[in-house]
């Protein structure tokens, strides 16, 4: 009977991910590149994601997204790791430490604005229960946010450590729903509804073979472009237009790599998730939270507790000369992420009534022709 219904639940969920609508299921495509078999951050070996997604009445609209390099104990096992702060204006805890140890030792959380500090408690319980660590002092979380309070009722606080955890052990490879889901539960992007989403780029072979690939937490504003085509233009909806709309928000990008790179090459592939937001028409503005995490799942990269040495086993990290097709990769995998989370996502009702529509794509899909 177990057995029945755990088959029955995968079937639902894999019919449910089946159903998300995705820019290329409307003829879309970016850049050169090709994409992972998922076309998601999943496509780099190690990556795993996990949602926890909380509607409940009429207000709660929110969630949390948890990324894990790897599914080890990354606090004895860290990985490579930068942040690039495209535009200031949000909350992105233990970003510090990453910047100044070039290190990520623990799964990056994503969640609204005012459950920061309960993505770092859940952090912490996750931490300590590695019986390994049962000595460990210091945890640097690092936690990322958007604002849903549009949607949400963010001063609730709804989200818990307990829902970090169960984010964190339930990350899985493989599809990623996108959309309405996690951390991108309540969040708006160019006015329609936004969400989670992600997508992916494989070097040729001679380029290496590496795989990058990125999950954003879109909630921000400009004048939405998608594939080149100016959508927020035809439509009449953009930032600015009667000097009402807002343009503020935020972008969580995380991009991650099995490429060898080191803390300083990943803060120049981190800039270039930037590029692809500009690519949707996004505009960085001045309260919107831009922040890029960047990190290498390569092993021989991995940075064991107590030596820093870093024991390579294999090739040394990529020099400069070999990091512009990394560049064209996330610009392309962070430009379509960005838009498949608009594409994903559905039409929300949340807070004091408040509708949120989401991209009219058949409309779009016309534009195209």
């Amino acid at each position: 009977m177990k057995q029945l219904l755990a088959a029955c639940i995968g079937i639902l969920l894999f019919g449910q991910l089946a159903a998300q609508e995705r820019a290329r299921d409307y003829g879309f495509t970016f850049g050169v590149m090709s994409p992972g078999g998922w076309n998601a951050i999943t496509d780099v070996p190690g990556v795993k994601v996990g949602h926890v997604t909380l509607i409940e009445g009429e207000s709660i609209r929110t969630g949390v997204t948890a990324i894990l390099p790897h599914d080890g104990n990354m606090f004895q096992e860290k990985v490579p790791g930068a942040v690039y702060v495209g535009n200031g204006f949000g909350k992105l805890a233990g970003s510090t430490q990453v910047m100044e140890l070039g290190n990520i030792e623990s799964p990056i959380i994503l969640t609204n604005t005012l459950s920061v500090a309960a993505g770092i408690d859940g952090v912490i319980d996750y931490t300590f229960s590695f019986p390994e660590n049962d000595r460990v002092q210091s945890v640097n979380a690092l936690v990322g946010e958007t604002n849903d309070g549009g949607l949400n009722d963010i001063r609730g606080r709804h989200v818990k450590a307990k829902h970090v955890v169960d984010a964190i052990q339930k990350a899985s490879d493989g599809e990623i729903e996108e959309g309405n889901v996690g951390a991108g539960t309540g969040t708006v992007a160019f006015g329609f509804k936004a969400g989670i989403g992600t997508a992916s780029r494989v070097l040729p072979q001679s380029l290496g073979g590496y795989t990058v690939g990125v999950i954003v937490q879109a909630n921000f504003g400009g004048v939405l472009q998608i594939d080149g085509l100016p959508v927020g233009k035809i439509l009449n909806q953009y930032s600015f237009r009667q000097n009402l709309e807002s343009a503020d928000g935020s972008c969580m990008m995380v991009v991650a790599t099995n490429a060898p790179l080191d803390a300083r090459n990943l803060e120049r592939v981190a800039k270039r998730a930037m590029m692809g937001l500009a690519k949707t028409g996004g505009i960085a503005s001045n309260g919107s939270g831009d922040y890029v995490i960047a990190f290498s799942t390569n092993e021989a990269m991995r940075i064991k507790q107590g030596n820093e040495a870093h024991e390579r086993v294999a090739d040394p990290p990529l020099g400069n000369d070999q990091m512009s097709p990394l560049f064209l990769a996330t610009i392309e995998a962070t430009e379509e992420a960005i838009i498949n989370a608009l594409f994903a996502a559905e039409d929300m009702t949340g807070k004091d009534g408040r509708v949120i529509r989401s991209l009219p794509k058949h409309e779009i899909k016309t534009m195209k022709k």
